[in-house]
């Protein structure tokens, strides 16, 4: 049986100081957002163990689908600029008018697999913040995003 491990927030719910300062970098990302086909902005905010907060929006391109998510921006980038430093946690939110959107949304599949694959490369599990106007999903591991993840063909055992 599989079972997804995740709590439902809200701010006021306890959140520590660097939580709320993650949620409101990756809402303030959503202004770099380029997205005149589509009209759905994306701002993601990913804090690194260093304390470097490191922000990605979504950017569309006319030659669909040669634009990027906003998680992907932002862990590209902290991946080349801090290789080695693992991600202590990662926060998304999006609009699709004057606010956010009334409920959280979850990243597409791609951006959940190269989540994962930072995971992995740092063998340490980070919390996503999904962030709606109303209330906030976190899940405490990337692992509950993308249970049947693709992983490394060398690690499958193909002789059955």
């Amino acid at each position: 049986m599989l079972t997804i491990d995740y709590k439902e927030l809200t701010v006021s719910d306890g959140m520590e100081n660097w939580e709320r300062e993650l949620i409101e970098k990756a809402k303030d990302a959503l202004s770099g957002s380029y997205s005149p086909y589509s009209h759905f902005r994306v701002g993601a905010a990913v804090l690194l163990e260093n304390g470097e907060v490191i922000t990605g929006s979504n950017q569309e391109n006319g030659a669909y689908p040669s634009g990027l998510c906003a998680e992907r921006v932002a862990l590209f980038y902290a991946g080349s600029k801090y290789p080695n430093v693992p991600i202590k946690a990662m926060a998304v939110v999006a609009s699709s008018g004057d606010g956010i959107t009334k409920n959280p949304i979850s990243p597409c599949g791609a951006c959940r697999q190269v989540m994962l694959e930072y995971q992995n490369i740092s063998k340490k599990a980070y919390p996503v913040y999904m962030v709606g106007e109303n209330k906030i999903i976190r899940v405490s591991d990337v692992k509950d995003l993308l249970p049947f993840s693709f992983t490394n063909v060398d690690d499958v055992d193909n002789t059955k």
